[in-house]
């Protein structure tokens, strides 16, 4: 019931997209319900959600959090070093992400470990070397276990309804990318395990940046 719904959402989002190519929708709720609005006023008006203010280490023990961010596209995404199923395939996916915008400096990735006890800085630098990460606006970032496990579900809705009332004494695994604007906005979310969601998530990214 719940995928027969979010896959009607999308088809609404696809048919929008197909008559209206130059707008991407934004999400306020974590059903991801899309809203089109075109009307920079209007933003203003409806769109209440914000990534919240955090703080992160990532792999080159560099501090990053809002002030990073702010008038920056980003991709987020919530992953584990020691993961063996969906994380691999993401980080091979995002890596064709991070060849097409490593000089970008109006972009970033944020990878959050989910198991920031194990991924300490020397962990995340023999993750970035074992995949070849060399992108300086890719960060792979460590910090507190609940401080991580709120910005996901309850900014960045990573697990979409399924996770917005979780607490971090539940584990976080989610294929989700999630796109956010230069505002901190919501702007999609993709399957990171899936090759036409990256390449829709890679002509977003372009959109927003134009």
């Amino acid at each position: 019931m719940y995928r027969t719904a979010f896959s009607s959402i999308w088809v609404v989002v696809l048919l929008w997209r197909c008559s209206h190519p130059s707008e991407l929708p934004y999400y306020n709720t974590p059903d991801f319900t899309p809203l089109f609005i075109e009307n920079a006023l209007e933003v203003e008006k409806q769109i209440d959600h914000h990534i919240a203010a955090f703080e992160a280490t990532d792999q080159h023990n560099q501090t990053i959090g809002l002030k990073d961010l702010k008038g920056k596209v980003h991709v987020a995404n919530f992953m584990f070093t020691r993961c063996t199923s969906i994380c691999p395939i993401m980080t091979n996916h995002l890596m064709t992400i991070a060849d097409a915008y490593e000089n970008e400096a109006r972009f970033s990735i944020l990878s959050f470990s989910v198991t920031p006890w194990m991924d300490s800085l020397p962990t995340l630098r023999s993750f970035a070397k074992s995949y070849g990460i060399k992108a300086k606006n890719w960060h792979l970032l460590t910090g507190q276990k609940n401080e991580i496990y709120s910005l996901a579900r309850r900014s960045y809705f990573a697990e979409k309804n399924l996770g917005y009332t979780k607490d971090s004494s539940e584990f976080l695994h989610t294929e989700h990318l999630v796109l956010v604007d230069s505002n901190l906005r919501l702007r999609g979310i993709y399957n990171g395990t899936l090759k036409p969601d990256i390449i829709q998530l890679q002509s977003d990214i372009a959109q927003l940046l134009d």
